[in-house]
């Protein structure tokens, strides 16, 4: 059996942390699986070597950025195979270039294009517990790159895929996923197993636990992810293909938020072929991506066009939607206290009436909806964001995910 750990930045964070990545490591090894390790960086180190970057240059060389960056993971894996070989047993580290993680020269927001196994597959057969740097690859002309904040969950599911591995487990510092966070809601709790799609949706809408991307390979490749904690003992959440999840489940899994969202409004635009066009290649170009759009229908040949973005991009995203308004006569507003609040799970497909309860609930607690988007197994509303904690612990309780009984056996 091959199994795939991976181990974020809370997880490695000082050396007894790194002692215990070793100890349940070997356990693996002992109960006859072969072990691959992906690491983080030790929690902040990235955080502090950007800020060198940036006390150097305000905008400094991408390319050398990801050298710089990329030295956190690398030393996570030197101490941890330091560790284990103190321990008696036998492990190596493999960097990048060394397993031939190939990936597009995009620095900062690389993907992963292949894995060359021949390496890695040597070295299990050796015998060794293999500790590979997160978050980073190599391409095509030999230059270091990474793949983004949360790029060592990638990392771990890529190289699941490319080796057929039995499960890739995420180690973090919560114990599985959650029906909402318990941050917010105290009444939240922990499911035992959620489909890659709800994952993805959740996610998306703000949801911590897992990247996106790396929910995408696991789903694309059939890897199943265990979310863990390395800090507590606990059976963890099971990211899992739909049909091993029971059919009769609750409506809903889960509550996201983000309070983190900007609305953009432009009033009077001209009812023309090719003005939308305009405004979103002009956002597009300028690398901002645009979440819920909702245009209202003609009136005098004019339509008012509503969109959000994330807060750190409301200000740009405004410059430039301002810019087009004055060339086409429109008018743009902002607010950037906005929160996006949602509903996530595969009963909705097989349920009706979601929308209407989830709209009932907001407004018997006085929660005004500006926005509305849905997908086959989501509901987001975008509400003021004053009201974002409010909402999530009213829908928590009345889609009945306070109750004992939500969890599936395993």
């Amino acid at each position: 059996m091959l199994v795939v750990q991976k181990y974020g930045g809370t997880s490695v964070r000082d050396v007894q942390r790194i002692q215990n990545v070793a100890k349940r490591a070997i356990e693996y090894k002992g109960r006859g699986m072969n072990v691959i390790v992906v690491v983080s960086a030790m929690s902040g180190e990235t955080d502090r070597l950007l800020n060198l970057a940036h006390e150097i240059a305000r905008f400094p060389d991408e390319r050398e950025v990801d050298v710089l960056i990329s030295t956190g993971e690398q030393v996570t894996s030197a101490l941890l195979a330091i560790t284990l070989k103190e321990m008696g047993h036998k492990a190596v580290s493999l960097l990048a270039d060394q397993i031939r993680i190939i990936s597009n020269s995009s620095f900062g927001t690389a993907r992963i294009a292949s894995i060359e196994d021949a390496k890695i597959l040597s070295e299990v057969t050796e015998g060794n517990i293999i500790i590979v740097p997160g978050f980073q690859g190599v391409d095509e002309e030999g230059n270091i790159t990474t793949l983004g904040r949360g790029g060592s969950d990638t990392t771990a599911v890529a190289l699941a895929a490319a080796l057929k591995a039995d499960l890739c487990e995420i180690y973090t510092d919560v114990d599985g996923v959650y029906t909402t966070d318990p941050n917010i809601c105290d009444k939240a709790k922990r499911l035992d197993k959620i489909s890659y799609e709800e994952m993805l949706e959740m996610a998306s809408l703000g949801a911590k636990v897992l990247q996106i991307r790396s929910v995408e390979l696991a789903q694309k490749y059939d890897v199943p992810i265990l979310v863990k904690s390395s800090l507590v003992e606990g059976k963890g959440t099971l990211v899992c293909k739909e049909d091993m999840i029971m059919m009769e489940k609750v409506v809903i899994s889960g509550i996201t938020y983000n309070k983190n969202e900007a609305k953009i409004t432009i009033n009077k635009v001209p009812d023309k072929p090719g003005i939308a066009s305009k405004i979103f290649s002009a956002l597009s170009a300028a690398n901002i991506v645009v979440d819920m759009i909702v245009q209202n229908v003609s009136r005098e040949n004019y339509n008012d066009i509503t969109f959000t973005v994330v807060k750190a991009d409301g200000k740009k995203a405004f410059k430039i939607t301002e810019e087009i308004g004055t060339q086409i006569g429109a008018k743009v507003a902002m607010d950037e206290d906005m929160a996006k609040v949602s509903i996530v799970g595969l009963g909705m497909r097989s349920h009706s009436g979601v929308a209407s309860k989830m709209f009932t609930i907001l407004a018997d607690e006085g929660i005004n909806i500006e926005l509305i988007s849905t997908s086959e197994i989501k509901i987001s509303c975008v509400i003021e964001s004053k009201y974002g904690e409010l909402a999530v612990r009213a829908l928590h309780k009345n889609f009945d995910l306070d109750a004992e009984d939500i969890k599936e056996e395993s």
